[in-house]
């Protein structure tokens, strides 16, 4: 009678969503063919036009520097909102630097980000974040004066910022969405510091990060070519654990199962799913071998984030003065970006944007048990979002980087997979709106 019973469950999970799973897809796929490589080739252009993006250069010239390339981006964001009906809610946000604040920083400076939120329209204290960087750099980080056209790094990513934003103001979500051009970024990642910040100090619920640096190279200094392949950086835990979930994962695993992680396994599924074309690879490391990132800061104080970057870097176009030596050309040039691969990033942040704004929240206070038993139990507290279907339990075996078992268990609290054994697979419980959209995966967090 208890099979029975799911086995209904099951069958009416299917005809509820199946039209709205296609409708989804139908969506996500318009999304994809909406991201335009000629104005993300325009706007990288146009970035890379100011001559320098220095933290420290121009801030009052009407073409080149900084103070011109930030007041250039506010402007697009703009004229997005106008043509959505003010939809984006558009402002500078800003901190203050001085010369204690670190060694790159050569006289006090404001780091100014630029900030475009679309509210989401029942959920708008959600955000998820899209993030890329207006400054730029060359070989010497404090020289503010000489030429750092920064198109790679990190015009691209803020291109792709830009046109997610035109691309995704065109859709009502329940949560909100926010694109950020972030500054200070070459002098110690203090423009994400600023933005995190705020983010606390306002009571912002993150969903999670996606810091987009560097999306628009294809040729490696290896020599590989490679217009397919993208990596998303995340860390295993958040640095804010307590020492009490550092002495149980001992005992119950997750070592590589933090929030970051869970975002970073979103983003590998989406992209999977409807750009199958696509290999994203999951790095397990913050960022790059003793690099750092935008996303950071956000992790620092236990938000979700990622860095999304291409597979295979040149560093002779990076934080180089633009010359030729010994017939080799160095600088961050218009000629070092491929469009149409950044155009292929800009749709994989875009359809993960949507995903998430769409879907609902992640389940809460998720609990397992099953120790000695035959089967695992897992529970949590469930919503009163009425735009949630249910839930799903995912299982994976404890090698395996990615969520491979799932199985609807319908709009309820707890639920035990029947033979299912808890010490050889990793357990979490996603909520499934009635649209079809899934929510990031909820890791147990206590044991019962």
């Amino acid at each position: 009678m208890k099979n029975k019973f799911y086995t209904c469950i099951v069958v009416l999970f299917f005809l509820l969503t199946n039209k709205n799973y296609s409708q989804q897809q139908t969506n996500l796929y318009k999304i994809v063919d909406e991201v335009s490589s000629k104005r993300i080739e325009s706007d990288v252009r146009k970035l890379a036009g100011f001559g320098t993006r220095n933290t420290f250069s121009d801030t009052t010239s009407r073409t080149r520097g900084i103070g011109a390339a930030r007041r250039w981006i506010k402007a697009e964001f703009e004229q997005i909102a106008a043509n959505c009906n003010n939809c984006l809610d558009v402002f500078y946000q800003s901190i203050t630097v001085t010369p204690e604040d670190g060694n790159r920083i050569p006289h006090n400076a404001k780091i100014v980000n630029v900030v475009a939120i679309q509210k989401g329209t029942r959920f708008p204290n959600n955000y998820i974040i899209m993030s890329g960087d207006i400054d730029s750099r060359a070989s010497n980080t404090t020289n503010f004066t000489i030429d750092a056209p920064g198109a790679n790094d990190n015009a691209s990513g803020m291109a792709g910022t830009i046109e997610a934003a035109r691309v995704l103001s065109k859709y009502d979500f329940e949560n909100s969405i926010v694109y950020v051009g972030l500054s200070g970024e070459e002098q110690g990642l203090f423009g994400g510091k600023g933005l995190a910040e705020y983010a606390q100090k306002n009571n912002w619920n993150i969903i999670g990060v996606l810091n987009n640096d560097m999306i628009g190279n294809i040729e490696g200094v290896d020599g590989v070519i490679d217009n397919r392949s993208f990596r998303i950086f995340s860390e295993p835990v958040p640095p804010t654990e307590t020492e009490r979930e550092r002495t149980m994962r001992r005992y119950y695993g997750g070592e590589v199962d933090g929030i970051s992680r869970q975002l970073a396994r979103y983003i590998y599924s989406t992209t999977k799913n409807i750009m199958p074309e696509m290999n994203p690879m999951m790095i397990y490391r913050l960022d790059r071998f003793g690099r750092g990132g935008h996303h950071k800061p956000f992790n620092d104080l236990g938000f979700a984030g990622v860095r999304i970057m291409e597979a295979h870097e040149n560093y002779n176009r990076q934080h180089q003065d633009v010359r030729t030596e010994n017939g080799i050309k160095y600088g961050d040039v218009i000629e070092g970006v491929n469009f149409e691969y950044a155009k292929k990033i800009t749709a994989v942040n875009a359809i993960t944007l949507a995903s998430l704004a769409w879907a609902p929240e992640a389940p809460k206070n998720v609990s397992i048990g099953g120790v000695v038993e035959p089967s695992a139990k897992l529970k949590w507290v469930k919503s009163k979002n009425p735009n949630i279907l249910g839930y799903k339990i995912y299982w994976r075996k404890t090698t395996s980087p990615t969520w491979d078992y799932s199985r609807y268990v319908g709009n309820v609290s707890e639920f035990t997979l029947d033979g299912v054994v808890i010490d050889n697979f990793y357990f979490g419980v996603v909520a499934v709106g009635k649209n079809g959209y899934e929510s990031l995966v909820s890791f147990p967090s206590s044991v019962f």
